[in-house]
């Protein structure tokens, strides 16, 4: 292989996913609605990029897109240089369950189930053995800080150590990318940020995180932001002033009783 060659196949495999000429148009009431009108973007291995867009500009769409929930009209989806896009039901559900990690704003978690069961639940689709979907599942929790709450149901935990199980969740398969969808919309401001501190952790381990957002703040914990509106990218710039979430919650008052210390090693 040629020094050219070599660099071309390095800057092949550095790129995790591609949005080439998506389109994607839903027939409702007999009028076609373009929700995406033909975008195009990249995202490299290990960046921490965020989405914004109001109410109608594609945004959720292009959430589904990206987490294989729905296919476009028109266009490719690459994942892993792979067209996702053109796969049955079937592929995508394993796609979603092997190399995508997904952290919703609702939390998603089985309320009766313990937060141990609730993050081995992946791990039963893949067909992990027992013995090492516990392993994996207790080290996934430690990593969020929620050591020692391993058998606590959903009731027992505040909304910020819920999002902790479901990012821990979203990490024991060891996903390509993780891709939270308002992930800090049913939270107050500390545990926003401690969860944004969580996230910024695993990036800086190389874990590719794209974020779902309306909130302006949330998304300046990025390095990157792509702003749709009206089906189209609006704008792809990189942040300038990335706000770490560890100095932001050293400027914080101190609380009585902490959550975790938010630090993620997985």
């Amino acid at each position: 292989m040629t020094s050219t060659e070599s660099m071309m196949q390095s800057q092949s495999d550095a790129v995790l996913l591609e949005i080439r000429g998506v389109y994607k148009t839903y027939f409702m009431d007999g009028v076609n609605v373009k929700a995406l009108r033909g975008i195009d973007f990249v995202v490299q291995r290990g960046e921490f990029a965020s989405i914004m867009g109001a109410s109608g500009s594609g945004k959720s769409t292009l959430m589904n897109l990206l987490g294989c929930l729905d296919r476009p009209t028109k266009g490719a989806y690459l994942l892993e240089g792979q067209d996702v896009s053109r796969l049955s039901r079937d592929q995508l559900a394993e796609v979603r369950n092997r190399r995508i990690g997904f952290v919703f704003q609702g939390f998603n978690l089985l309320s009766r189930t313990s937060a141990l069961e609730n993050v081995e639940l992946p791990m039963v689709y893949a067909g992990v053995s027992p013995a090492e979907r516990t392993k994996r599942a207790l080290a996934a929790l430690a990593s969020v800080g929620l050591s020692g709450r391993e058998h606590h149901h959903s009731s027992q935990l505040s909304g910020g150590q819920q999002q902790r199980v479901a990012i821990a969740r979203s990490l024991v398969n060891h996903p390509s990318v993780i891709l939270a969808d308002e992930p800090t919309g049913n939270l107050d401001s500390r545990s926003s940020v401690e969860i944004m501190n969580i996230f910024q952790d695993l990036n800086r381990q190389g874990i590719t995180i794209i974020l779902i957002t309306h909130e302006q703040d949330i998304a300046l914990y990025s390095k990157r932001r792509i702003v749709l509106k009206d089906g189209l990218i609006l704008a792809d710039d990189p942040i300038e002033n990335m706000l770490l979430a560890s100095d932001e919650l050293a400027k914080m008052p101190p609380v009585e009783s902490s959550e975790g210390n938010g630090n993620a090693s997985i």
